[in-house]
């Protein structure tokens, strides 16, 4: 299972988004991928996250690459993850 590719569902780790749940849009380089939550939904906004700030879980939605907030959120409803992305958890720290 790649860790980090396009729709997986992760939980950010640093910052002021930390333990709430984010979709990977897009891959920029090696350390650094373009995350969204929608904001409407967690409350995540699109922005570009280190890929040491996420950890990635099993869950995985069907987005194309720089899939917009709409697209998300309507896949997202497809797969019945809406109450799941709005949950926020504990971040654990290794």
């Amino acid at each position: 299972m790649p860790a980090i590719e396009v729709g997986r569902i992760c939980v950010k780790l640093a910052g002021r988004e930390s333990g709430r749940r984010c979709i990977i849009v897009d891959i920029v380089d090696k350390n650094f991928v373009l995350i969204t939550g929608p904001r409407k939904v967690s409350g995540v906004k699109r922005r570009r996250a280190n890929a040491s700030h996420l950890e990635p879980t099993r869950a995985k939605v069907d987005v194309k690459r720089g899939a917009t907030d709409k697209e998300v959120t309507e896949a997202l409803k497809a797969a019945g993850k809406l109450e799941e992305m709005a949950s926020i958890v504990k971040p654990t720290l290794s």
